[in-house]
């Protein structure tokens, strides 16, 4: 997971429901599944505070594996997948795009 892909994801998922701008009045929280160990990760700001996006700086250290020369996060772990929480339930940005428009 890096920014590019978080970039291509809105892209690919504008229009559907599976992005933070058009499901967030729905009740959907951006966050992400790591799918080896089954954990999920609330998008968080560097500080902890809720991100109303896809964040990558608020992730624990653990799974950063880049960064810029700024010391911000360019890569995660291969094993994050974006998506949302709604209702304590992870759905990915599909599942989410099919549950917005219900």
């Amino acid at each position: 997971m890096n920014e590019h892909r978080l970039l291509s994801e809105n892209r690919v998922y504008r229009g559907t429901g599976g992005i933070s701008q058009e499901n967030w009045s729905k009740g959907f929280v951006p966050a992400f599944l790591d799918i080896e160990t089954g954990l999920v990760y609330r998008s968080c700001f560097a500080d902890g505070r809720p991100a109303p996006i896809h964040l990558l700086e608020g992730l624990p250290a653990h799974l950063l594996r880049r960064t810029h020369a700024t010391g911000q996060p360019a890569a995660t772990d291969t094993t994050l997948v974006s998506g949302f929480l709604r209702q304590g339930k992870f759905l990915t940005r599909a599942e989410a795009a099919v549950a917005a428009r219900e």
